[in-house]
Order: structure tokens, then sequence, then C-alpha cells
């Protein structure tokens, strides 16, 4: 005994040796925390602020420069004396400090509490938040931040940005999860050059940035050609130089208006990078791929409502149509309003007018007779009415910038709020749009998007029409085209000439959201229709071409269009790799790996996207149809039940409970894959094909009246779907129903006459009709 206990000390203090020795080494090869590196043409701040010293002092203590900065005395606003925070979810932090260092005590990734150092301060006003230093060369952002606002204004405490919500370690969620990642969600807008040196093979970051906040150079491009520029050329150089002239990439004056807004939305916009850097100068969609006003981002009418920021609601604005740009409103180097109050709108909004915009009426805006207030009032001032805010990060009001007439006429056809009932709390929207009518005596109500996009997203068949138009309606802003081009793609054949019309759209957004809506169709239509927007101007849109036509590499293709296609994939995969640190953008990979033959490197991703966050149901039913693809069901119904088991609502739920629904069906669990597919169409009753499939099995299992109900429900949702109408046509011949069968095959035949298949069912049933009439 005493043997082996002096053995298993020695191995013991051998490992411990042996530990100490690698480490250093260890150490030196885990990816470092995010770094200050100079490239790519940029310059220290100090060589701007030299020449440039107003700008410089009024951009001190803006938004810009508070946008990440080191854990210091004078930049750490919160109360770190000690204080534990602790909330009736059961999250629970402690934040104290050691000497001249902050720290926090929480919940680490092991699920064990631990004192973690802060390294970073995030943004100050109305919150701060804080980031912390993780292996993998993360920094994570705690989900308890402190309320700066005054206290008298409910601030000065440290609070859950997830109220009622506890995540745990395992969700992406907790504060060491994916989705409070730094390096992925934040960073990009809240440094200046900032590469992300994501390595998707660790998933592990190497980033760097060349200003740690905002600075001069994150809006003006880098300054090295500048500097040498104004160096060569002394304090008094010639006026009227165009930017390029003075080394600048980035042209303010000129530019035009929509150039400027671009510039800003870069990080001012709800958007998906290109992964290549912030393109300073050039084209937004050279850059990044902005949303369209899709479901769950917007309301359909245009308002924000998830955390889309300012572009996606101002380029749909009349004041963005008739020129007017950020900096009208804003000081760009302090980020401050140009004037409090009504004053600022009334820098136009006078009787006076503004000579820029000569359109413009000329009356007294600020006034009772406009706006039905008492001066001075809360429904007296003008952002209240036409700028209304919403919380976000529960105490950051952010106001949308569609600077819209306030219409809740609207609000029963587009299920979009109301400023007015939003203060006249406890009204109805019906309510307030008379009080406007005895107001203004009948005013002019014209028809509004929302309401196209409304029905369109509640798949209304009877809004095809409309919703064609809307797409091609030039009067109409760019985003709002191309959101009707998004919703237009669940319409499928109806609106195919639509789609095609809008990939000459003169907005490159409409292009690329056409082209989107159009990669189902088949090979050679696809072919014919989108390899002429391999040359388009925008990347945005050549990236989503080379996507669409990835599969047809080995189809026969004209030389140009294969040499196009090849240069354009070689470029794209690395860069969808090197930002593939998000499950989207992992799933993106994989699905383009998928795309181009390679089942196994796409496996790879798709799993790799569970693991960043295991509640991703794109990855999961992806994943499913590609083992399922493989006849490896055995491996598919575990990820299945695993995702289902995580209790997914909406269209997680729908997404993975179909699934299941067809492969349960596949392996002839008629009954089992029922229940799953009827609790798919219970949670998307919106998709006509759960509807299909559901009635299909039913009517195998011999449950003709629910079968038929199930049809029925997604025949409403798509009046002309041939295979729906094929289908009640064959189950009510099936059940002895024939005059209903005819009707439904007469239907078929007027859609597609020259069908042979549904021409056999009609004379069939008409055979069989005949026969069994008395």
């Amino acid at each position: 005994m005493r043997v082996r206990k002096n053995t298993s000390r020695w191995w013991r203090n051998e490992w411990l040796a042996l530990w100490l020795l690698l480490l250093p080494m260890l150490a030196l090869a885990a990816p470092p925390a995010p770094q200050p590196k100079l490239a790519d043409g940029y310059v220290e701040q100090t060589r701007c602020s030299g020449c440039h010293a107003a700008a410089a002092a009024a951009w001190a203590g803006s938004h810009h420069s508070w946008s990440l900065r080191a854990a210091t005395a004078g930049n750490v606003l919160g109360d770190f004396a000690d204080v534990e925070y602790r909330d009736e979810a059961g999250v629970s932090m402690r934040f104290f400090r050691r000497g001249e260092r902050f720290f926090v005590q929480a919940e680490g990734e092991d699920g064990q509490s631990a004192d973690f150092p802060i390294a970073y301060t995030f943004g100050f006003f109305p919150l701060q938040q804080y980031l912390i230093e993780r292996p993998g060369g993360r920094l994570q952002s705690l989900t308890v931040a402190w309320d700066s606002r005054p206290r008298e204004a409910g601030g000065q405490r440290w609070f859950s940005l997830y109220p009622g919500q506890r995540f745990t370690p395992d969700d992406a969620l907790h504060w060491t999860g994916r989705y409070q990642n730094w390096n992925a969600m934040c960073a990009d807008c809240h440094s200046g050059n900032l590469r992300k040196g994501y390595d998707p093979a660790s998933d592990s970051f190497r980033t760097t940035w060349s200003e740690m906040a905002v600075g001069c150079q994150s809006c003006h491009g880098p300054g090295e050609r500048h500097v040498a520029w104004a160096e060569q050329r002394g304090a008094q150089p010639p006026s009227g130089l165009k930017a390029a002239d003075m080394g600048l990439a980035v042209d303010f004056r000129g530019g035009g208006h929509g150039y400027e807004v671009e510039q800003c939305a870069r990080c001012h916009s709800r958007r998906e990078s290109l992964g290549v850097g912030s393109a300073p100068g050039r084209p937004l969609l050279d850059a990044m791929r902005p949303t369209a006003l899709s479901a769950g981002l917007y309301h359909a009418d245009g308002q924000i409502l998830d955390e889309v920021f300012e572009y996606g609601s101002f380029v749909q604005s009349r004041m963005f149509a008739m020129g007017v740009t950020c900096r009208d409103c804003h000081e760009p180097h302090s980020t401050s309003l140009r004037a409090e109050g009504n004053a600022l709108c009334a820098g136009c909004h006078n009787p006076q007018g503004n000579p820029r915009f000569p359109s413009l009426q000329k009356k007294r805006y600020d006034d009772p007779s406009h706006h039905f207030h008492p001066a001075g009032s809360p429904g007296a001032q003008c952002v209240n009415c036409h700028a209304p805010a919403r919380n976000y990060m529960v105490v950051d009001a952010r106001r949308d910038h569609g600077f819209r007439i306030p219409r809740p006429d609207l609000a029963a056809s587009s299920a979009a709020p109301d400023a007015c009932t939003a203060c006249h709390q406890g009204r109805e929207p019906a309510w307030a749009a008379q009080v406007i009518e005895e107001k203004l005596g009948q005013p002019q109500r014209p028809p509004h998007y929302g309401t196209v996009l409304a029905a369109a997203r509640r798949h209304d068949p009877q809004v095809v029409g409309e919703l064609a138009r809307l797409i091609e309606d030039r009067t109409r802003p760019a985003i709002v085209r191309a959101s009707a081009a998004e919703l237009a793609a669940g319409y499928g054949a109806p609106l195919v000439d639509g789609l095609q019309r809008a990939l000459g759209d003169a907005g490159a957004q409409v292009r690329m959201t056409a082209l989107r809506g159009l990669e189902g169709l088949p090979a050679e239509q696809r072919l014919a229709r989108l390899a002429p927007l391999l040359d388009d101007p925008s990347l945005a849109v050549r990236d989503q071409a080379a996507r669409a036509l990835a599969d047809l590499r080995g189809a026969p293709l004209g030389e140009d269009v294969r040499t196009r296609l090849d240069a354009l994939l070689a470029e794209l995969e690395p860069r969808l790799a090197a930002n593939a640190d998000l499950p989207g953008a992992r799933l993106n990979l994989a699905v383009l790996r998928e795309r181009l033959g390679r089942p196994a490197e796409a496996e790879a991703d798709y799993r790799m996207a569970l693991r960043q966050d295991a509640r991703f149901a794109p990855a999961r039913v992806n994943l499913v149809q590609l083992l399922a693809g493989q006849q490896r069901l055995a491996e598919a119904e575990p990820l299945l039940r695993a995702g289902l088991a995580l209790a997914p609502q909406g269209d997680a739920l729908a997404d993975q409970a179909y699934a299941l629904g067809l492969l349960l069906a596949q392996r002839g669990e008629d009954a089992e894959a029922a229940d799953w597919l009827r609790r798919a169409a219970d949670a998307a009753p919106q998709r006509a094909r759960v509807h299909y499939n559901l009635g299909l099995l039913l009517g195998r299992l011999g449950r003709i009246d629910e079968a038929s109900a199930a049809l029925l429900r997604g025949l409403e949702l798509a009046s002309e779907d041939r295979d729906l109408l094929y289908a009640l046509a064959h189950l009510n011949y099936r059940a002895g129903r024939y005059p209903l069968a005819l009707g439904y095959s007469e239907r078929l035949l007027r859609l597609q006459p020259q069908e042979a298949a549904y021409r056999r069912l009609h004379q069939r049933i008409l055979r069989e009709s005949r026969q069994a009439a008395p």
C-alpha cells in the first residue's frame, strides 16, 4: 500500500510538472483576446485630430466614442461597490472591485459561479454593458447591464436585459453563449476596421481593430492617403476638391443623399455581412444584404418591430425620397440632434419653408391647428405622432424613422400599431380615425402597401394581383418592392413572371430578393433566368446568383457562364466560411456546400450550427433532410425529437414537427406521423403544403372527412395549387363523391388542359360516376 501511495504521488507530481511546462505553450497556442492593429491604410486617430480639432472635440463625448472602451475607472459607469443583483427568475451576479480592476461574480460555462474580470465597457447611455474575455479569443457580453439614466427616470440600477428569464449555460442566450458574443454580434459596428479573424475549423477568433471605438476612419475610411496628401499640401489646401482628390474613400459632400445614408446604414441597419468588411465608399449592397420588411422584424406597414435600427424605416420615408440625409437632423461628430424638441422639425416644417425642399407645404406645423393637442403637451411633440418610439434592451427608446402620417384607419387591415392609441390607451384605432375625420373633414387616405403586405403574410390568395403590382410599382420605395418580392416567393407559380421582371429593377435589393424567390425553379428555367445576374453590378446580387446556380456546375453550361460561376463561387465560399460564426451564417455555408455536392462538409457545418445554438431549427431540419436523403433515418429521427424536446414555438415548431411527420410517414408509422403533421399545421396555419401532406396522410389512413378538411384549408390558401386540386379530386373519387371529384378535376383541366394525368383522372371519374348513376 505504501508503494502504491508513493507511486500515485509521484505520478501526480510528474503530471503537475508537465502541466506547468505546458501551460505557457497552451497560453501561446490559444487565440488571443481582441487586439489593436493598424492595417489597410488606417492610422492613429491622433493623426486626424491634429488638423480636425473641433470635430475631434465634438466626437470625444459622443455615443461613437463610447462604443467600446477599456474598463477603467473613468469609463465604468456601473456600481461595482460589492453590489449584488438578483431577480425573481434566479439570475444572480455580484459586481465588485479589486484594486483598480472591476469584476463580476457570475455563473460560467460550466454552471459554477466564478469571478470574471471586466475587460471593456460597451456603450454608455441609456445603458452600459460589460465585456469579459473568454477562451477562443471571445469577448462575451453580460446579460445584466447598468441603467445609466438619472435616478429620477428610473435609472442608476443594475437590470436584466431579459426580464423574467434565466438561461442555462447550454443556451445560446446565456451570457457565455453565442448570441452574447461580441466578436460575432456587435464588433463590426463598435470598432473601426474590425477584422473578426474567425477560424471556422476551431470555431475561434483572432479579432483585431484599427480603432477601438467608432472613430474618424470608421465613417470617412482609412486615413493614410489623406494624411499624406494633407502633409504635402500644407495647412491651406485649395477649395473645391473632391474627396478622392484628398485621398479619402468616402465622399460625403459629393456622393448624394442616398450615398450618405448608405454609409451610415453599414451600422444603422438590420443586415447580413457579405464578409468584405465595411467597404467604405462603396454601395451598401457591395458590403452587406439589408433585410426587407420581413415578418418578425417589421410590422406589415413598415413600422419597426424588432431591433432593426434606423435605415429600413428611413428609406421608406418621403423625407428620404426628397433628399433629407442623416446629418440634416444629427450632428455627425457629436451624434447629438441639431435642435431640441419641435425646433428640430421646424427647421423645414414652418411657414417660410426650406428652399432645399420647394414642394414642402409652407404652414405653421407647431400649432394646435395642426396637431390638435395643447401646446407643450406630449401630443404636441412632432416625434410622438410621426416617429413613435419603441423600447429595446428594456430601457433604450428608439424612434421609427419612417416619419409617417398616423393612419389609425389602417390598423384593422395591416394589424400594425398606430401612434394615436399608443398614447390614448384604452381607445380603439377606429375612434382615432373618426376623430381625425372630424378634425380634418374627410382627409385623403391613399392606399397603403401595408394592407397588401399584411394580406400576403397571411397568404391570402386574393392578394396575388395586388402583390404583383406592388413589386413593379416604381413609385414605392425599393425596400417595399423587395419586401413584396420576398412574400411573392411563397405563392409559387402565379408570381414567377413578376419576380422575373423584378430581376431588372433599378434597386439592387429588389433584384437580390427576387432572385432568391426564383431559386426553386427547375434547373433549365433557373439557368436561363438567373445566369445574367452573375454579372450584376452589385456584389450581393452576384453572390445570390452564384448560390442559386451552384448545384448546376455539372450541367451543360456555356463557357462564359461556367467561368463566371466558378470564379464567383471560389470567392464566395471562403467569405461565407470566414463569417460562419453564427448559426444562420453557418447554415448558409452548409447549404452552399450541399449544393456543390459535398454532403460530408455540409453535414459538419449543420452540426456546428447546432453546437452554436441547439434551438436553431433551420439547421436541424436541413441536417435531417440530408440524412434522410442518405437513408440514415435512424440518425435523423432522434435529431428531430431532441429539437422538439426543447419546446420550440411558431415556425421552429412547425418546421420540425413537419419534418418528423414526413419522416415517420416514410417509415410507415402513419398514425403518429399524422399527429405531428397536425401539430405543424396548427403552428403554421398559413402553409398550404403542410395541409396538403396532412390531407394525403389522413386519406391513406381512411379518415376521409378529416383529409378533405385539411386539403380544403390548403386550397383556401392556394386556390390554384394543382397538387391540392388533384388530391381533392382523387380523394372524393375514391370516396364515391363523384360531383365533388368532377368539380375539382374540371378546375385542374382549366388550369392545365394538356396534362395527361389530369385528363385520365377526369375521364375515370366521368366513367364511374355514370356507372354509379341510378
